[in-house]
């Protein structure tokens, strides 16, 4: 095995499809609602002027680590290490429970980890949502292979969650904390990014239907501070997002090429 993953590994099992792409941008507002997270990880890139440059950079990293070698995937990860380590300073101003003045590291372990984290989390929501439930064993795995990446990214292993329930700890500690605040950098700023980005106006439709899904499946604190609009409620937007997923997962999928279906690669 030339890559850290083999072929029957969780990772690749649930990165390997192409719905996955829906759970980029849902990792991404979820980043931007930690004010140093924004600040270590979105606000210090120029890679504002191109609204899916993060995206797609991350999606190749992720699929240099899952699918490629272990050679490119060190190389990929050391520049972002690397990246990372130029990233720091202090808050400029007041942001939720961080004053001005605040220093935040991009390379702070406690901010990689909650990256780490919206991966996993989005990964788990969109792939069980629209391809298969999996199981609580499937889902430790999964993780497990997450740390993985995790070490890639500079994280010892005591830095993150030791299994699936701790992981589970963790969300709900976040949660909890206070320390997640949408400032208005992240409603202005990230909002445009992942809801707003220049394309053709025949693929309007399409963006906009990946921005409904998007939002229905935001944790709904973080939701809520974006102040994304309650129309339709959130009752109603849940329903309709579950009727359309149980549709691609069970009318659509299933009928897909796996070469259209998967990446190709691995």
């Amino acid at each position: 095995m030339d890559g850290y993953f083999a072929s029957d590994s969780m990772l690749r099992r649930v990165q390997g499809e192409r719905v996955l792409m829906i759970a980029g941008p849902r990792a991404l507002l979820m980043q931007a609602a930690h004010p140093l997270a924004v600040e270590g990880l979105l606000a210090h890139t120029t890679e504002l002027d191109d609204p899916y440059t993060r995206l797609r950079r991350t999606a190749e990293v992720m699929t240099a680590i899952g699918f490629e070698s272990r050679e490119k995937a060190d190389r990929m990860t050391r520049r972002v290490r690397a990246m990372h380590r130029r990233a720091r300073g202090e808050l400029q101003v007041d942001a939720g429970p961080y004053p001005a003045g605040t220093p935040y590291a991009a390379d702070d372990p406690a901010l990689v980890m909650w990256v780490l984290f919206t991966l996993v989390d989005s990964g788990l929501v969109v792939y069980e949502r629209f391809v298969a439930t999996l199981d609580r064993d499937e889902k430790e795995r999964y993780w497990a292979d997450f740390r993985v990446v995790g070490n890639l990214f500079g994280l010892e292993d005591a830095e993150m969650p030791a299994d699936l329930d701790a992981l589970d700890r963790y969300r709900e500690g976040m949660y909890a904390s206070g320390d997640l605040f949408v400032s208005d950098w992240a409603r202005t700023q990230a909002r445009s990014i992942v809801l707003d980005p220049p394309v053709p106006i025949r693929l309007r439709p399409v963006v906009e239907a990946v921005n409904f899904v998007t939002v229905a499946l935001l944790p709904a604190q973080i939701r809520e501070q974006y102040g994304f609009s309650p129309l339709p409620p959130v009752p109603v937007r849940k329903l309709a997002v579950n009727a359309y997923a149980e549709y691609v997962k069970r009318a659509v999928l299933p009928l897909v090429p796996g070469r259209l279906r998967r990446l190709p690669v691995g």
